[in-house]
Parts: C-alpha cells; structure tokens; sequence
C-alpha cells in the first residue's frame, strides 16, 4: 500500500507523558522575572472563526507567558475577513519579525498570504523558525517558505470519512462548501477522492454550495443560510445521509439543526469536541475548558440526551488546539536543544503533549503528479469517536493506494 510514506504513530503518542487534566500540564519552565532568551510568535484567527485555534495559542501563553509579562509567546490575530485583508494578515507575521528576540512564527491556520509573509521575513530574518497549520494554500507553494507545514490528512480522510459514513449506515454523503475552498488543493482534492470513496463504497454523493463566510453577507449571514437550508435538505436527502461542511463557521448552525431534523455527522473539517458542538447543544463547558477528556464527556452525554447517539462523530481532542499549542511546542522544544526540526517522532511528541493516548496516523506529503515527497509538510489524522459508540478504528483502515494518485482539477 502507497500511503505517502504514512506510518501508525499511536505508540508515540502513548509513549509522551499523560497530564491531569486532558494533557493541562503546568511547565516548570515559567518566565523568569527578567528577560526571556527568545521569542515565539503565534498567529490564529478570532474567536468566530476559528475558536480552538486561538483557545491554543492561550495554552501556549499559559504555559509560557506573554512577551509583555517576561514570557516567550506574542499571540496576535488575523481578520475575520483575511481574503479581503490579505495585506493586513502579511503585516501581522512579517512585524513579529521586527522583535530581535522572535526565533520561531507558528501560523494556524495558514490562510492566503502565509507564504508570501514567510517570504519577507526569510529574506530579513533567516534564524527565525516558520511553521504553517493546516495552510489553506497549495502544498508546493507553502513548502517553498516554510520550514515546516502541517494538515489533516485530506488524502486520507477523503476516504476515511466515507468509510465511517459507511459504519454508520448513511445512504448518502452530503457535501457542504463553496467555491474558494475548491480552489484550494487540500479541500478540491479531498473533495475528489470523497466522491470515489463514495462510488466505490456504495454512497451517493452530493455537493450543495452555501455562502462564503468571508463574503459580503459574513460569518452571521452565511450562518443563517446554513440553518434555513439543513431541514430542506434533509428532506431532500433523507436522515441517513453524512452531512460535511468545510468552513469552521458552518458547523455549529449545521450541527444545531442535525441535531433536531435528522441526519448524521461523522466530523468536522478541523475535527474538536469544541468545534460546533457547545453552541448547537447549549452547554457551558467553562469549568471543563483546556480539559479535553472533560470536554468530550460533556458533549456526548448531551448529544446522547438529544438522541443523537451512534450519529454524531468528532476526535477526541481538538485538532486545531494541537496544531497550535503543539507547533509552539515543538517550536521552543527546538530552541531549546531539545528536539530537532527534521525529527517525526519530536514533532508528534510535541504534538501528543496535548492528546495523551490518542492513536494517530500521518506521514510526509507525497505530490501525485510528480511523486515527489515533501520533507516539510506533514499529514496526519486521528481515529474518530462517535457519540455513544466510542472509537471507530479510521487509523488502522487501508488506504487503498488508489487514493493517493488521483490529480487535482481545480476548482469545481
């Protein structure tokens, strides 16, 4: 089997140290009273875009203080509205690097101008550390100024996806995205290889378009066609279809009104219990907060009140809370002589700080049409928990190489 170099990483994880508190671990390397020996800029959107996201960067702040208090981490983030504040975004990575002390810039989500932001500050800043969380520009043009990228295995998860609809029993796998997250490699062609999941596995597949959040109507307006337009497809596709959407802001209305119509939902494009979950359920999970395994039991004994056991999917931990928290992680573990960037088993030891027992899998990026391997982008992905089920085993599922050579189209 072709899987990009992939290779189970569960016993890695296993093997990094298991916190109280779903991986909460206070550091003893807390700022001192003086001046810190570097800088760590992280950069994660708001709140209402992409919540664990920035929820990691706190972590990391947490942990390790603020620059303004003596601490390691500068935390800033980019606008809502990043396609049309593209400038805006490249400013807010490239000044981190008028900070002599700044050595690393963690940016999560890797939004468009990534790349071109790491290209200013390389040309000024060659010692600093570039690392991208799931990039929303195409694999060869972040790898060409990153140190190091890393995304949820959309290969992969294009077909695991499908084969967990499948555990559930769906009859059909509904689409949910819009036209500039089609034009991106990572979503198209993950897109592509859901539909053959789909044909080879016995599902239909649907594609159904709804607003562009970063457009004129905005996060509410895109959020209120989500919630009109779920009970009509339902009743259009039946309570036996996956519903999937790509945008964060999506999820919660799409989650809210599964919840009450019908339907099912395996996980979310940046899979967390957090992602959707607390505000299509209504529950306050203030006291659980940075408590994953918590978190998670909450969530479920709500959804399973609301009889959505056996339907409604997640990972266990948030993905967009570790890319952040871990990229930092590794970041200053690097900086410390304590792990090495070209490293797999000090990243996703970095990285399992914050998922203590979860089972992963992943491996370099591997360019179907030249079949080249990166050797700074990484894909990974973790089994799926379903609702009053439990794990379904996605990680230890075969990949049938087919997957991995299916080219990208462009947008559709």
């Amino acid at each position: 089997m072709k899987k990009l170099g992939l290779f189970a990483l569960s016993a890695l994880l296993l093997a990094a140290p298991i916190f109280a508190g779903g991986g909460r671990q206070q550091s003893s390397a807390q700022p001192s009273a003086g001046r810190s020996a570097y800088h760590i800029g992280v950069v994660t959107g708001t709140v209402s875009q992409s919540e664990d996201d920035l929820r990691g960067a706190e972590e990391l702040i947490r942990r390790y203080g603020t620059v303004a208090n003596g601490g390691i981490i500068q935390h800033v983030t980019y606008p809502d509205s990043f396609m049309d504040q593209q400038e805006v975004t490249i400013n807010q990575i490239t000044t981190l690097a008028d900070d002599p002390l700044m050595k690393a810039i963690v940016v999560n989500q890797g939004v468009p101008g990534t790349a071109e932001a790491f290209r200013r500050v390389r040309e000024r800043r060659p010692d600093i550390l570039l690392f991208a969380g799931e990039s929303h520009e195409d694999p060869l043009v972040i790898q060409q100024s990153a140190n190091l990228a890393i995304s949820a295995d959309f290969i992969s998860r294009g077909y695991t996806i499908i084969w967990a609809a499948k555990q559930l029993g769906a009859d059909t796998f509904v689409h949910i995205s819009f036209p500039r997250h089609m034009s991106y490699e990572t979503l198209g062609l993950r897109r592509q290889i859901f539909e053959a999941a789909c044909n080879d596995l016995g599902l239909k597949f649907v594609f159904v378009t709804a607003p562009d959040p970063t457009s004129d109507v905005g996060v509410a307006g895109a959020q209120q066609y989500i919630l009109e337009q779920t009970p009509q497809w339902i009743n259009t596709y039946g309570k036996n279809s996956v519903f999937f959407c790509t945008n964060d802001a999506h999820t919660e209305p799409l989650l809210k009104q599964l919840l009450v119509y019908g339907g099912m939902f395996v996980e979310a494009d940046l899979p967390s219990p957090l992602m959707g979950y607390p505000g299509a359920l209504g529950i306050d999970l203030s006291a659980e907060a940075g408590n994953f395994p918590a978190i998670l039991k909450k969530v479920e004994e709500a959804v399973v009140a609301q009889g959505g056991s056996g339907k409604f999917g997640t990972w266990a931990f948030s993905y967009g809370f570790t890319v952040s928290a871990g990229l930092g992680e590794f970041a200053k573990r690097i900086l410390d002589g304590q792990a090495k960037l070209d490293s797999m088993s000090d990243l996703y030891a970095a990285l399992g700080e914050f998922t203590p027992g979860a089972k992963w899998n992943g491996g370099y990026y591997v360019d179907a049409n030249t079949g080249v391997r990166a050797r700074n982008q990484v894909l990974i992905y973790m089994d799926t928990y379903i609702m009053g089920r439990g794990y379904l085993p996605t990680t230890e599922q075969t990949v049938p190489e087919k997957y991995f050579n299916i080219k990208f189209q462009g947008g559709n």
